[in-house]
């Protein structure tokens, strides 16, 4: 299939379970997706019992393009822009402390925490994992690609819950940083695992990292300025100028990001936040408008509706050879790395809340929803496929384990998320 064929299959698939959901499943957009996409994967496979050619031709879709390229390179900053500028910012900059240590310290505690769990488990002879050879390195590799939350299923479900004003933006803030802070830990524990740990020394790590954050931070900020001066100067009046200039824009700072080795994530979520402002009118009895017009969010949330229903039709495709591939020895696994996941999510995040309340305020068991919250998405299964082939066999145990986490936290813990909330 050529690029039109298959964007054509995609965008009808997405209509098709769009309104299915809708008519039909009437649950959250981002879980009833989720389930017809992976009850579109098990009729691939049953259908592919009696008609292997179909298999073969769905299977075959998959490798006609890179999922974790798509989705991290094309994908991501799409969605990510179209999070970001639906967040309140100035009630996020009030607490900008406690959203950066959430999302810090979080990803950082629960790489950690999963990776050093994950490797114990596979040493255990009762699980029957050691001929994986898993080192420290792969399984702190698996621990950052699900310690970061999927911001576009988050913010899907938050803005259904009712929750109060600073709850949420804390909850999205978090949910919009954290995955800027994963995948920095990720490509720093991948660079370990390609050159070498010898070859590694504390300078190169905090270079990179240090590169990677600061870097993505200032080209948004850059970025954003420049983007805030040219809708202020457009004042409203050009609103399809507004959205070509934000489109140029998310478009360029992934570009500008590759050439330079900085976060392309980091950089799309400032700069998004940076466009996101209210801005003073010349005229004082108007008082103050936001930056962009309407149109512009209702172009973006359309965007960010569209290529999350392909998103998880694309999951849905990507979880096909996983599928075939799956030992019915690895649930007992799979378990306890969920169990892991949400322990060390919950520890990474009550601990910050538990040290700022010192000084700040937080509503009951704020922590409890945040942690319930941390629903993962595509960005985990597109680190996932992105890890490298010297893994060995492991890399297969890998990718199980993450669709296990993907799907545990969006179908159980999606769906039991509004009643932990009442």
């Amino acid at each position: 299939m050529n690029f039109l064929e298959l964007a054509t299959l995609l965008l009808f698939l997405a209509s098709v379970f769009s309104i299915l959901n809708l008519r039909i499943l009437k649950l959250p957009h981002t879980i009833g997706l989720m389930v017809l996409a992976i009850a579109l994967s098990m009729v691939i496979l049953v259908t592919g019992l009696v008609v292997p050619d179909f298999l073969s031709f769905a299977t075959s879709l998959t490798k006609e393009f890179d999922f974790s390229v798509l989705l991290i390179d094309v994908m991501l900053p799409f969605l990510l822009f179209a999070g970001a500028i639906s967040v309140d910012v100035h009630e996020l900059l009030k607490d900008k402390v406690t959203i950066l240590l959430l999302a810090t310290f979080g990803v950082l505690f629960s790489t950690f925490a999963v990776g050093t769990g994950l490797f114990w488990l596979t040493s255990q002879p009762l699980l029957g994992m050691e001929s994986l050879g898993l080192t420290y390195v792969d399984c702190l590799l698996f621990g950052s690609l699900v310690a970061p939350t999927d911001p576009i299923a988050v913010l899907a479900m938050v803005k259904k819950m009712n929750l109060s004003k600073i709850t949420e933006t804390r909850i999205a803030g978090e949910s919009l940083f954290n995955d800027g802070i994963g995948v920095v830990v990720f490509l720093t524990l991948l660079s370990m695992k390609i050159e070498g740990v010898e070859n590694i020394t504390i300078q190169s790590i905090g270079s990179l990292f240090a590169t990677e954050v600061i870097g993505g931070i200032l080209l948004g900020a850059l970025m954003g300025y420049l983007g805030l001066k040219l809708v202020k100067y457009i004042e409203n009046t050009q609103v399809e100028l507004e959205v070509l200039i934000t489109l140029s824009l998310v478009l360029l700072v992934p570009v500008i990001s590759h050439m330079f080795h900085f976060s392309a994530v980091l950089g799309v979520v400032v700069m998004g936040l940076f466009l996101n402002q209210n801005i003073d009118t010349d005229n004082k009895t108007e008082g103050i408008q936001k930056a962009m017009g309407d149109y512009v969010y209702k172009f973006w949330h359309l965007v960010d509706e569209t290529l999350n229903a392909i998103l998880f039709i694309l999951i849905g495709l990507e979880i096909i050879p996983v599928l075939q591939n799956f030992d019915i020895s690895y649930i007992a696994i799979i378990v306890l790395v969920i169990v892991l996941v949400v322990v060390s999510r919950g520890i990474g995040v009550f601990v910050p809340i538990k040290l700022l309340s010192i000084k700040k305020t937080f509503e009951k068991n704020t922590a409890l929803i945040i942690t319930w919250g941390g629903l993962r998405g595509g960005l985990s299964i597109a680190l996932a496929l992105n890890l490298p082939d010297s893994i060995g066999t492991g890399k297969d145990l890998i990718l199980i384990l993450t669709y296990g986490v993907v799907l545990f936290t969006i179908l159980v813990q999606g769906l039991t998320l509004k009643k932990i909330v009442k």
